[in-house]
């Protein structure tokens, strides 16, 4: 008869594999990033209760089914580790949970945050800006590409996940660009989900690492903005 796992060794090995499937699946580390991101704009929006309960759960149910994809695969590896049909529909399925709970998340997170951004950027559009004309804006952007330049010569010599990711920083300069323009916020919604769908895709793609896509990110969007309040037509 086996002897009976202590309830604290229990919790223990329940950490391990949270901290293997963050430490090794690519996804995990993105689910997290995300759950964070949400979690802060919760707390910054203010949002109410019942709201906060719906993200919450979408965000505990994108874990959960991450860490049983994590387990359904490595299972599979070690029952049959050579290729074979069932246990490729064994590993899709697995991976069709995952994407049926990031959906549910994503269509949460859009219903949740709809207003308090819709709020922000009316207060923001409200703020005395410039507005772009079109030689401006190429100007703009090839200031936002030698910005990149600039820090990846800065970082050449280090890692490469410190370096920025131009094709993230010009996506989110131009998603900026048009959010300036527009006076409805689905379509500047629109355009940053685009943005964010390329960065998903170079991610996706094992092109760049997810800190050098955050970085050009957030290069984009601060030149755009600053270029917006600064500049003078």
């Amino acid at each position: 008869m086996k002897p009976k796992v202590k309830w604290h060794r229990s919790f223990r090995f329940a950490y391990e594999g949270v901290k293997y499937a963050l430490s090794t699946q690519r996804n995990m580390k993105f689910h997290f990033f995300a759950a964070f991101a949400v979690l802060i704009l919760a707390l910054y929006f203010h949002l109410p209760k019942l709201e906060i309960l719906f993200i919450l759960m979408s965000v505990t149910l994108m874990i959960v089914t991450e860490l049983i994809n994590t387990a359904i695969e490595k299972t599979v590896d070690l029952a049959m580790p050579d290729r074979h049909p069932l246990a490729k529909i064994a590993k899709d399925v697995a991976a069709a949970s995952v994407l049926v709970s990031a959906a549910f998340a994503a269509i949460v997170g859009m219903i949740v945050f709809y207003e308090p951004i819709d709020s922000l950027f009316t207060f923001a559009r409200s703020t005395q800006g410039q507005s772009f004309s079109a030689a401006m804006v190429w100007i703009l952007l090839c200031l936002v590409i030698l910005t990149v330049i600039v820090v990846e010569t800065r970082f050449s010599h280090r890692s490469q996940k410190a370096r920025p990711s131009l094709l993230t920083a010009l996506a989110f300069a131009v998603a900026t660009f048009i959010t300036c323009y527009v006076t409805i916020t689905f379509i500047a919604l629109l355009a940053y989900s685009l943005a964010l769908l390329l960065m998903v895709v170079l991610y996706d793609k094992s092109s760049r690492a997810f800190p050098a896509l955050v970085t050009g990110s957030l290069i984009g969007s601060f030149v755009a903005v600053l270029a917006y309040h600064l500049v003078k037509i």
